[in-house]
């Protein structure tokens, strides 16, 4: 398989060049359960789009610090990307800012989480079984950061998952959409260095997200979904 990422992450801080980009992290994700595979990363949020993306077996989108209802030139001319995607039925996969853009772009909406940021290791309840996530736990881990949400899903989406707070928390269109509001890339030392960095963002919610990292994820598990959905 030849995937391609569009990688929308703005945050050019100190904190990001120390650590890997989003196009190493979702390499890393992918060979974790196909190491044969290639992925091809597209900054799309600096402007650098696919010059054909149906020359690509499968897209991911990953996340972003900016905001999917945003008005940026990039984000326009992604939401026509992913709409064209779609209408192509070329297999799209999307988490968190992603997530949230091909709900936007697809006809659903998003909005403030009501409780303010998630963030941490985040419980998630399987709604939905599509064939390439078969052997996913009922429930299950992942890491996650976000304070916005997709509050209504595109016509003839089918939620997949749901967790607290967030309803939505995934969905899939067919076989060939597929999503996560949440993190399936982030290692355990980024997030809890992510967590630092944002702690006075997050404000109240720190201690529980510094607790939450206790408990280990199911990377493995979901990175095998993502392989079946494009092997589907």
């Amino acid at each position: 398989m030849h995937l391609a990422l569009l990688m929308t992450n703005t945050d050019e801080s100190a904190f990001a060049q120390a650590h890997p980009k989003d196009g190493e992290k979702f390499t890393d994700l992918v060979h974790l359960v196909r190491p044969d595979w290639t992925v091809e990363v597209f900054a799309v949020k600096d402007g650098v789009f696919p010059d054909d993306i149906t020359q690509f077996d499968g897209v991911m989108i990953g996340g972003s610090p900016a905001s999917a209802r945003g008005t940026a030139p990039w984000i326009a001319r992604l939401m026509t990307l992913i709409r064209d995607i779609e209408a192509a039925r070329q297999p799209l996969f999307g988490a968190c800012f992603g997530h949230q853009a091909i709900a936007l772009a697809l006809g659903g909406a998003v909005g403030e989480n009501p409780g303010g940021w998630a963030h941490g290791r985040i419980e998630n309840t399987t709604l939905d079984r599509p064939a390439w996530a078969k052997e996913l736990p009922g429930h299950f881990g992942l890491y996650g950061s976000h304070s916005e949400q997709v509050t209504r899903l595109p016509a003839g989406a089918r939620a997949l998952f749901a967790s607290s707070g967030c309803p939505l928390a995934g969905f899939a269109i067919g076989t060939h959409v597929y999503t996560t509001q949440h993190h399936p890339e982030m290692s355990p030392g980024f997030i809890a260095a992510l967590t630092e960095e944002m702690a006075d963002t997050l404000g109240t919610h720190l201690s529980a997200a510094r607790a939450s990292l206790r408990k280990p994820v199911d990377t493995r598990a979901f990175a095998e979904t993502i392989a079946r959905f494009f092997e589907t």
